[in-house]
Parts: structure tokens; C-alpha cells; sequence
């Protein structure tokens, strides 16, 4: 069986706050809360968007406050996120491509691969041919062993409109790629702030809330001009995975207070 906590969003900002929000004590409250009740977990994932605007100073600063984790964070692209400052400040495994953040890790008989969505530029995902061929080749490399997929943004609409904009791009050409192989058990993508489930061509998937802000849900409808966070604490998930299962512990892991300072 393998343990892992699974982070995303964070928004971390060297000073200040985002939406009235001080992100540097929701990342602090994530790890104080892993440390103290999952520390004997394989590994931790951060799926995307770690910093804010001042890509220098955030990454130079959420590393230092990444070294309080007891359990080994890999963290991965998200369209807030930066190649050169993430490779200068944060560690990555020796997997990693050379011109994208795309990585693997063998734990318990599983492969497990990260994925780098960034499109400069947009808020919007893209895997172009040469992540496509570096994912079709990490399916290949072993095709007996379960493999299970982190990324950012999602491949599909989930039913969210206003993030469903900003989704994978080329959405079809991956499932395609994944749906090619047997060995694909399951997705886990972050981006939309908000925890849902489903299957994508017969795959199971979840995405999950933000260490940050949480996205409203979508009904009563809104757009990024009328965007209000909603006052939801934030989460992190649990997971559990071996024998052909997965289980997804959604957890508060502190109250909608913490770090709200407007």
C-alpha cells in the first residue's frame, strides 16, 4: 500500500495577501497537519500553481518553507508556475525531461508521473508532441505496472464553466495517448479549486479544493469578473493506494480563518 498527501494551489506570495487571503499560513497549516498525522507517508504531491506574481521571491520563499514537510513533496507545473525559477528553487528527481518539469517515481510495484501543463502565456493547459511522446514512452517503459497520472489541468469538462475555459487543450490527443494503454488506473489534477470525481473514456479521476481560495461552485452562476471566493476551508486529500484500489480521503485540515486577514 502507498500513502500520499495530495496539495495543490497554494498561490503562494512571498508578502502579502491574494483576495484577502495570507497563503504563506494555509501552506504552514497543510505541513504543520501533515507532520503531525501523516508523516509516515511515501511521498507528497503539490499539483500545480505554487506561486503568485513575484516568481523570484516565491519560489526562492516557498522553498524554504517546503523544507518544514517531513514527508518528500514532489511539486508540478500549473499554469501560475515558471520552468526556471521552479527548477532553481524547488527539487526535482533525476527523471525529470530536460525542457519540461515531466518526472517519474516507481513506488510499490506502481509508476507514478507527474506532468508539466504549463502553456506560456494562458491560463489554459497544453501537452504538445514532445510531452505527448515522453508520456507515450513512460506508459510503455513498463506495462504491467499500474500507472498513476498528476496534472494540473484537467482533460475534460467537469462541469465547472468557468474553468472548463481554461481546461487541457489538447485534451483529445492525451486521452487518446492514455486510453492506448491498459495500464492507466487513475488521474488526479488540480487547477479548478474545487474536489470532483468522475471517469474520463472509462478512467477514474479526481480533482480536488486548493491549500488557497476555493472556486465557487457553479451554480449560482458566475464568471471571473464576479469572482468571490466562498468562504470554504481549505483541504488537502489523503490517498491510498495498492491491490487495484484507490481510496481519496478529502480532509480539513484547518478552519476557513486561518490566514484571512481582509
Amino acid at each position: 500500500m502507498t500513502k500520499i498527501i495530495w496539495m495543490s494551489d497554494p498561490h503562494f506570495q512571498s508578502r502579502g495577501t491574494i483576495d484577502g487571503l495570507n497563503p504563506r499560513a494555509r501552506l504552514d497549516a497543510a505541513l504543520a497537519y501533515v507532520n503531525a498525522h501523516h508523516a509516515d507517508a511515501d511521498f507528497a504531491v503539490l499539483s500545480g500553481d505554487l506561486v503568485g506574481d513575484d516568481i523570484e521571491a516565491d519560489y526562492a520563499v516557498i522553498a524554504q518553507h517546503l523544507t518544514k514537510s517531513a514527508v518528500r513533496i514532489h511539486p508540478i507545473m500549473g499554469n501560475n508556475d515558471e520552468r526556471v525559477g521552479f527548477r532553481k528553487y524547488l527539487t526535482l528527481p533525476d527523471t525529470v525531461m530536460p525542457d519540461f518539469i515531466q518526472f517519474t517515481v516507481e513506488q510499490a510495484g506502481a509508476r507514478f508521473v507527474f506532468l508539466d501543463t504549463h502553456k506560456i502565456g494562458s491560463h489554459a493547459g497544453r501537452l504538445c508532441t514532445a510531452r505527448l511522446a515522453w508520456l507515450g514512452d513512460a506508459l510503455r517503459q513498463q506495462p504491467h505496472k499500474p500507472v498513476y497520472i498528476f496534472m494540473h489541468h484537467p482533460p475534460l469538462a467537469l462541469g465547472l464553466p468557468p474553468q472548463d475555459e481554461i481546461m487541457l487543450e489538447e485534451h483529445d490527443d492525451f486521452l487518446d495517448l492514455i486510453t492506448g494503454h491498459d495500464n492507466v488506473a487513475h488521474l488526479f489534477m488540480g487547477h479548478v479549486h474545487r474536489p470532483t470525481a468522475g471517469t474520463v473514456r472509462g478512467i477514474p479521476f479526481a480533482t480536488i479544493g486548493a491549500l488557497s481560495f476555493q472556486a465557487p461552485p457553479p451554480s449560482p452562476a458566475w464568471d471571473w469578473d464576479s469572482f468571490n471566493p466562498p468562504r470554504e476551508a481549505p483541504q488537502l486529500a489523503v490517498l491510498h493506494i495498492g491491490q487495484g484500489d484507490v481510496v481519496v480521503q478529502y480532509t480539513q485540515f484547518c478552519e476557513y480563518a486561518v490566514g484571512i486577514e481582509g
